[in-house]
């Protein structure tokens, strides 16, 4: 089968893929020339009585949990959706800071829906792409052929409305998925006819065994490095160094930017307090961070061999020469202590912070042999198998997902008793919410046209009808 992109973007009730909801997914198929196969597809998602929406996500998509409890599909539904429909075999999925948002909102839902996690993105010949950094290194390294927008302020951004704006390309309605995503395609499209040698090179590290040819611990070398992480003075790209191992296989990398000297003899402590600091204490005067960071390879980063900055006036671009890498190279290379020191220190530190709610523990482990089959059975089972349902997982996280699973697909599947357990839990979710979206509303209130306040009508409805009853008049 041919391969094909599928270009994909998400509304969701806030930004935490942990603890939020898809409401909205929108998608469009191409072939590899990126002219569009079938369909556009644009769906809602029933937003659970679980959840309270951020105000603040609801006033800039506009959908309502009401719209999508009248049109959407359940979470169960939208799941086997995706996987029948979307993610088919040698389908590359695409996004717009997918990698780091989007993908995780899919991961999250697969896992609260008894689906896997990870194959979507990876078996069969399937994969997936995140534009945003291969917009980002296209700025800083072949800009030519394309109007690069700046805000308000001259600064230069890489927002999406404003790409197609600066291109003549049309996108009405930024922030309602399906515009989004004929927005991406039409971007995409830019990329790939202005600078396709780059692109196509790019469109390859897909594949985490192509980046880790560039970047490897067994033969430490420089390389071109775009990241969201690095400074925006010069388009978010650098030039970083292998420096040690990281969890899961992948690699911590130094930013050659800066000079090590100031570094290299800290202890673990010291590394620690800046290596984990707060956003207070980063703002603070004085304060200086480690220029050090974890790239994953099955993140598509954006990376490159050095040579590229040959041409078209690179190193002048990023503000860099070979003699100052070289020499902030070999103070770190004399020093293997240093990155012994960082080594130890992240490894020390969980990867994903403790999540309250078992739909936030997808990290915590991988589910065994024996439980991927109780899965598979609750996956195929319709509401009256669920009820007399009642396996012993190994994994504990699995019971109190299956009961949550259930009662948000499948209501009529729950005995009394089980009813009684999802409703403390749903009231205990609530309440914690409660208070800080009253907030918002209080707040967005003093400032609000007529739409938006339409929005918070529904949105103080939508309070009123889930919250449990207290008993009170």
């Amino acid at each position: 089968m041919p391969g094909t992109f599928f270009f994909y973007d998400l509304e969701t009730s806030g930004l935490s893929a942990r603890t939020d909801r898809i409401m909205q997914f929108a998608g469009q198929r191409t072939d590899m020339d990126l002219n569009k196969v079938g369909e556009p597809i644009n769906i809602l998602v029933k937003l659970n009585d679980d959840t309270l929406p951020s105000p603040e996500a609801v006033m800039v998509t506009g959908i309502t949990p009401q719209s999508t409890q009248a049109d959407g599909l359940t979470e169960a539904e939208f799941a086997q959706f995706l996987i029948d429909e979307v993610f088919t075999p040698n389908t590359i999925a695409v996004g717009f800071n997918s990698v780091r948002f989007d993908d995780e909102f899919v991961r999250h839902l697969f896992w609260r829906t008894f689906r896997d996690p990870y194959e979507w993105a990876w078996k069969d010949g399937r994969s997936r792409w995140d534009i945003l950094d291969a917009v980002r290194m296209t700025r800083a390294l072949r800009p030519e052929g394309i109007e690069w927008p700046v805000d308000s302020e001259g600064k230069a951004t890489n927002r999406l409305e404003l790409i197609t704006k600066a291109n003549g390309i049309t996108h009405q309605n930024a922030h309602d998925a399906l515009s989004d995503v004929e927005a991406l395609i039409d971007v995409t499209r830019l990329l790939k006819q202005k600078q396709a040698k780059l692109f196509d090179y790019l469109l390859k590290l897909r594949d985490k065994k192509e980046v880790q040819k560039l970047v490897n611990l067994d033969d430490k070398q420089p390389f071109v490095y775009t990241s969201g992480r690095y400074d925006a003075t010069y388009h978010k790209t650098t030039v970083a160094l292998p420096l040690t191992s990281a969890p899961n296989s992948n690699v911590v990398v130094y930013d050659l930017r800066h000079d090590p000297s100031e570094f290299i003899l800290l202890t673990e402590d010291e590394l620690a307090k800046r290596l984990f600091a707060g956003w207070q204490e980063r703002k603070s005067d004085g304060f200086v961070a480690i220029p050090v960071k974890t790239l994953q390879y099955n993140r598509c980063p954006a990376v490159a061999p050095l040579g590229v900055l040959e041409q078209e006036d690179g190193w002048s671009k990023l503000d860099l020469s070979i003699e100052r890498i070289e020499s902030n190279k070999k103070k770190l290379l004399a020093h293997p202590d240093f990155a012994e020191r960082i080594r130890t220190v992240i490894e020390k530190r969980p990867e994903f912070p403790a999540g309250k709610e078992v739909e936030a523990k997808l990290y915590d482990g991988f589910v065994d042999g024996a439980d991927k089959l109780r899965i598979e059975t609750v996956r195929n089972a319709d509401a009256k198998a669920l009820a007399d349902f009642h396996p012993n997982f190994n994994d504990e996280r699995l019971s109190d997902l299956l009961l949550h699973y259930k009662a948000r697909n499948y209501l009529t599947s729950l005995s009394e008793d089980e009813a009684g357990e999802w409703e403390k839990w749903r009231s205990d979710r609530l309440t914690s919410q409660l208070p800080s979206y009253m907030a918002s509303l209080q707040r967005l209130a003093q400032s609000s046209n007529d739409k938006k306040r339409f929005l918070l009508e529904e949105l103080q409805l939508w309070a009123e009808a889930i919250m449990p009853y207290s008993g009170e008049d």
